[in-house]
């Protein structure tokens, strides 16, 4: 069973035990042997495919360039045999593997989703325990142990402790779970493990402004930033070297300062001993490139589309009312007062968190695509600007309940809406989950998953190399010590050329 852990903060003179500090107690679930089940080893799968779809795509992107040119700059490190790079045969340090990988994987915000007191993207926990596997020499199994807690862990986080209303990065949950992950992994004990977690916490904090007005490539570097701490932490604790303690309860703590003060006390769900790590079973991935409060409304748009082919004509529409959660009016619709999110000269990222501009196109195409929704010409197109302008979005307190449920079946990310035509015609529609949400229209399965990356692959992956990839990644647990290589999926010739990598420092 789930075990409730009340967490508050606690001034320094009433010395709160070790065995009491939630980064020991998130250490204690790490070093837990209990095994993973074929269900939660069918998805971890499912999500290794997943992540390399998305940074196959990706793979010639000014970010992933960037980061990819950064890694090489690094040659593999003592203590292993390196780690794969997305694309490419060179090898380079697990923790720079980690950064090249995680920008790969987060460039088009088209990978995995949790959200409940907070929001995550947990297959982000992915690269940076896949890098150490593979410099370590581990196996199969021990690559499932590590991601199983990895996810665990950011999701009882993300569960319990909101960041965001505090304008602090979701990523402050992902220092520690990817931590908790790698010590999973290597079967560390429990000192080492907290030690690591309460590092990779320190080192992870920062601001929301990353996802707030001119949305930057900052915004895919930053999962991957984490990652990366988490293997530097991990490496640091390994060698005796400690973190502050409590990092959560201190007085002068992350509770403390950076989210809801001194008074403040939170219950955070984590697995009693010999209780299997079941949570990657409550996330849900993306079938489109879009912000994940954007996925239900782009199936919405895409049936209206059909059924309404007068309303994708701005002249023929006077208003777009979207009704939805307070997360999704504030955070990417028109609650947020981010005159960017309404510019047809704003950038990829900032259109990505703009439900006025994801639910125009998508209404007006009847469809979506993770390249051509975002070009600029899409987005300057006159009618586009001009039904674009006419959506705007509120808050409605049902839908905010339904988003902050934690039942798993009422749970939604969805909303209404109402289309007012010139003529006075008054459209509504609603939804409540994404098609591909385990609870939609559609449910993504393995079938799914493939079809993914067989699509975005094509032109950049060989046939071949597709087929070899997923042979390997759907022997998963079998794959003996030092055989996680297999799951680097290469590029084909001529698609990377790493002589165009920017210069920098290194």
């Amino acid at each position: 069973m789930t075990v409730e852990n009340r967490v508050r903060v606690y001034r320094s003179e009433e010395n709160l035990p070790r065995e009491d500090q939630l980064a020991y107690k998130i250490a204690q679930v790490a070093t837990d042997p209990v095994e993973v089940s074929a269900e939660v080893a069918e998805m971890v799968i499912n999500r290794i495919i997943d992540n390399a779809s998305v940074a196959i795509a990706s793979l010639n992107r000014g970010p992933i360039v960037a980061a990819r040119a950064q890694a090489l700059s690094h040659p593999v490190s003592g203590g292993g045999n390196g780690s794969g790079i997305f694309g490419i045969a060179q090898k380079t340090s697990p923790e720079w593997a980690a950064w090249a990988n995680g920008v790969a994987v987060r460039e088009l915000d088209y990978h995995d989703t949790f959200l409940a007191a907070d929001y995550s993207h947990p297959g982000d926990n992915i690269p940076p325990i896949l890098a150490v596997a593979q410099h370590v020499g581990s196996n199969g199994r021990d690559l499932l142990r590590g991601i199983a807690t990895g996810y665990e862990i950011q999701v009882d986080l993300v569960k319990a402790i909101c960041l965001h209303k505090h304008k602090i990065d979701h990523v402050a949950h992902l220092g520690p779970s990817a931590a908790a992950g790698i010590g999973t992994l290597l079967g560390l004990d429990v000192e080492t493990i907290f030690q690591a977690v309460g590092q990779a916490l320190h080192t992870t904090t920062a601001t929301r402004q990353s996802r707030k007005g001119e949305i930057s490539t900052w915004k895919a570097h930053a999962p991957a930033f984490a990652g990366k701490m988490a293997v530097e932490a991990v490496d640091r604790a390994m060698r005796g070297q400690t973190s502050p303690v409590p990092i959560y309860e201190g007085e002068d703590g992350v509770i403390a300062w950076l989210l809801d003060g001194p008074d403040a006390s939170y219950d955070v769900p984590l697995p009693a001993p010999g209780e299997p790590k079941r949570a990657i079973l409550d996330t849900y991935t993306k079938e489109h490139s879009a912000e994940y409060q954007a996925q239900a409304w782009i199936d919405l748009a895409r049936k209206l589309h059909r059924e309404h082919p007068e309303a994708t004509d701005a002249d023929n529409v006077k208003s777009v009312l979207i009704k939805t959660s307070h997360h999704t009016h504030f955070v990417i619709g028109s609650g947020a007062n981010d005159p960017q999110k309404y510019s047809p000269t704003a950038s990829r990222e900032t259109l990505d968190h703009s439900i006025p501009y994801i639910f125009t196109v998508a209404l007006q195409d009847g469809a979506w695509h993770h390249v051509d929704s975002y070009a600029p010409e899409r987005a300057a197109r006159p009618d586009t600007v001009a039904l674009w302008h006419k959506v705007s979005t509120e808050e409605d307190p049902e839908w905010t309940r339904r988003y902050h449920s934690l039942d798993i079946a009422e749970k939604a990310f969805g909303g209404s809406v109402e289309i007012t035509l010139t003529d006075g015609t008054v459209i509504t529609d609603e939804i409540a989950v994404a098609d591909a949400h385990p609870l939609g229209a559609r449910p993504f399965t393995r079938e799914h998953y493939v079809n993914k990356l067989r699509t975005l692959a094509a032109g950049i992956v060989d046939e071949a190399e597709i087929d070899r990839f997923l042979a390997a990644v759907e022997r998963l647990p079998e794959l003996a010590a030092g055989e996680l290589d297999q799951l680097n999926i290469q590029a084909a010739d001529g698609v990377i050329d790493l002589s165009a990598g920017p210069k920098g420092l290194f």
